[in-house]
């Protein structure tokens, strides 16, 4: 029989370690983030000599909303049922919500059997960061803004209320924040195993996502290479991607169990992130 437990965080850390071995190029710091978010919404299963081998993240946010991510059994146990064991664990932490997630393209038709219906793609970026000189016009720290404008600011790009996590993902080692003079919008890049990731990356309008973007890019510290996930429908953030000279490399498919929150998408520039929202 399966065993299925809370993991701890340092397990947090060590199953984005296995995002990383897939791929999914995760924060160096997110585990902080993450286990902030939901103490008890990561689950994770065990072989039968008690070696962890599946994993799922069931965030719940508020009372009505919860997104799934971090779904991957690894490579040597897969075939045995794990996987979908452990989504049904998962399933059943956020019975009662909305759920989201941000699935592999391929296996839309697998969540759809599962209740998930499609509600736009997700468009992942990469480029190397544009070479713009340091501005501080119209652009601020983030920590000085006030932080229940910000949650203000954010709720209706996300969906529902995450005051634990965005004080924890804002707070990271590394984390450079901004906002626009009169709370226009603001961003946060943070590093990753590879480059860095920008999101979320929220704004009124496209002129203010621009001056975001470049001021995140003026700051960072070191070289390498800029991601930002960019819902497709947003054509606005899409021309700035294109604009930015960053290339398309990955896809994921937003989908929702039960009502979609009611998103202002044209306002989302990039997404926080595919595992928790």
């Amino acid at each position: 029989m399966t065993v299925i437990r809370t993991m701890s965080r340092a397990e947090l850390a060590e199953v984005l370690d296995w995002a990383a071995d897939e791929g999914w190029n995760p924060g160096r710091c997110d585990a902080i983030p993450f286990h902030v978010a939901d103490p008890t919404g990561f689950l994770i299963a065990e072989a039968d000599d008690g070696v962890p081998a599946a994993a799922v993240s069931v965030v719940r946010y508020g009372e009505h909303f919860g997104f799934l991510g971090l779904y991957i059994v690894r490579p040597e146990h897969r075939g045995r049922g794990m996987g979908m064991t452990i989504w049904n664990a998962g399933m059943d932490y956020l019975a009662g919500r909305t759920v989201g997630l941000d699935g592999v393209v391929a296996q839309r038709e697998k969540y759809r059997k599962s209740g998930f219906e499609f509600a736009y793609r997700n468009m992942r970026f990469q480029g190397p960061a544009p070479g713009v000189a340091l501005q501080e016009t119209g652009l601020l720290n983030l920590c000085d803004v006030p932080f229940d404008r910000l949650l203000a600011y954010d709720l209706p790009l996300f969906g529902a209320p995450r005051a634990a996590f965005l004080s924890a993902w804002i707070g990271m080692p590394g984390v450079i924040g901004l906002a626009a003079d009169g709370m226009k919008g603001y961003a946060v890049m943070r590093p990753c195993s590879v480059g860095w990731k920008i999101g979320p990356l929220f704004a009124d309008d496209e002129e203010t996502a621009e001056a975001l973007f470049l001021g995140l890019c003026a700051r960072l510290p070191a070289n390498g290479p800029v991601i930002l996930d960019v819902p497709e429908q947003n054509r606005a953030a899409m021309r700035l991607a294109e604009r930015m000279g960053m290339t398309q490399v990955f896809e994921t498919a937003r989908m929702y169990a039960g009502p979609a929150p009611a998103l202002d998408v044209d306002r989302i520039y990039g997404v926080t992130s595919f595992e928790l929202g």
